[in-house]
This record gives structure tokens, C-alpha cells and sequence, in this order.
């Protein structure tokens, strides 16, 4: 558990606290996740589980490419639940709480590191989102640049909180990732190279922050 602060800016990254629940097997989720949600929260993961392998297996369909069902599971091995409540703010408009609900793609770490978040939101009236994006950089990368998405931030009020549950789906650390080869064929080049997943996360994790500069390690 805890608060979404930067030391470095010393100031709130958002305004926010949080609960993050790592996947790794029912037994250790039953005994270290908090008693009063361990069971919901697994419940609500294995189910959204199975719909993020239809998503991802639809998505690259689309793309008229098959991915067997070893690399979907590998591509959203680590799993991990975070519980968000966004209070409600006295003074909303000031520049501390104004810079940190109004910065663009919120939560950065793992939205830049998984395949699929699925979302259960409470209160989408101050969520706000762009027409495009380039939020979740895995599936722009592996779809040769076609499949970019909206970022998006909260906004805090003084008069209503939100509660937000996202499941991040997240590649094995060993799994390679770049644009699958049926659509490098199909475009006549590949417009990010290929990398093992843990690298990408070294560096990411070394450079955090610092917005599309993430991107940067993947292109060619």
C-alpha cells in the first residue's frame, strides 16, 4: 500500500492511494493479499484473465495473424491488481494537486509494460482522455506501429472520489518482443527492433518518468 508521491519533484505524481497485489499463485495471493479483498480480488483477475486472452487473440486476428496460445500466455504471464482511490481534494485548483491530476498518462510504470490492463472504474465522469496515444507501448510495437492507444488522466474534485481496479498483464521477463513477423512482411520493414522484455525493463526502470522517452529504447 501506499500514495503515488516522486521524491525527486516532491510533490504528488498523483493524487492518489493505492493497494498492489503481485500474482504468483493462489496459495501466496490467499496469504499475503489483504484479508478483506484476497478472495474477490482473485475471483475478478482469473475471470478478466480469460477475457484478456480473447482480447489479445481478436486484436492480432484482426491483423489477420494467429498467435497460439503458448505466446499469448507468455506475452501475459505476470499479472498484478492495484486497488486506486482518488480522494476527494479541498483546494483541487492549486498548482501541487493541478500539476498532479492533470499530467497525461498516470500510473506510467506499468501501463508502459503491459499487453492489456483491463479496468473496473467507479466515477468515469473525471476521466479524461485523448484521441490517440502511445500509452501502452507493447501493443504499438508488436502490431509494427498500428495499434496505438488513448492516454488518459484523472482529474481530482473537491465534492466526489473514485475508486479504480486495473489488472496489468505484463510479458514473461525472457519473452522477445518486436513486431510480429507476418506484419514486417506485409509493411516491407519493421519500425521498432526486437528485445528481450527484461531488458526493456531495466531500462525503463532507469529512465523512468520521462514520458515517451521509453519508446526511444525500442526504435531502429
Amino acid at each position: 500500500m501506499g500514495q503515488a508521491l516522486f521524491p525527486r519533484w516532491r510533490r504528488p505524481f498523483e493524487w492518489k492511494d493505492y493497494a498492489s497485489m503481485v500474482y504468483t499463485n493462489d496459495e501466496d495471493a490467499l496469504k499475503h493479499w489483504p484479508n478483506e479483498c484476497k478472495e474477490v480480488t482473485l475471483e475478478y483477475l482469473k475471470t478478466s484473465t480469460k477475457m484478456v486472452k480473447k482480447i489479445v487473440q481478436v486484436l492480432f486476428e484482426h491483423l489477420a495473424v494467429t498467435l497460439d496460445e503458448p505466446r499469448i500466455d507468455a506475452l501475459i504471464a505476470l499479472k498484478m491488481v492495484n486497488m486506486n482511490f482518488y480522494p476527494t481534494c479541498p483546494n483541487p485548483t492549486s498548482p501541487l494537486v493541478w500539476d498532479a491530476t492533470l499530467i497525461w498518462v498516470s500510473s506510467p510504470f506499468y501501463y508502459k509494460m503491459a499487453l492489456v490492463v483491463c479496468i473496473l472504474n467507479w466515477n468515469k465522469k473525471n476521466l479524461k482522455r485523448k484521441e490517440s496515444g502511445w500509452r501502452y507501448l507493447l501493443s504499438l510495437i508488436l502490431s509494427n506501429g498500428r495499434y496505438k492507444s488513448a492516454e488518459h488522466r484523472v482529474r481530482t474534485t473537491s465534492t466526489q472520489s473514485r475508486v479504480s481496479i486495473p489488472i496489468f498483464t505484463i510479458p514473461q521477463p525472457t519473452e522477445k518482443i518486436g513486431p510480429l513477423p507476418e506484419l514486417v512482411e506485409r509493411d516491407g520493414m519493421a519500425r521498432y527492433r526486437e528485445f528481450i522484455f527484461e531488458d526493456y525493463m531495466n531500462n525503463f526502470f532507469g529512465k523512468a518518468h520521462q514520458g515517451k522517452k521509453s519508446l526511444d529504447f525500442a526504435q531502429i
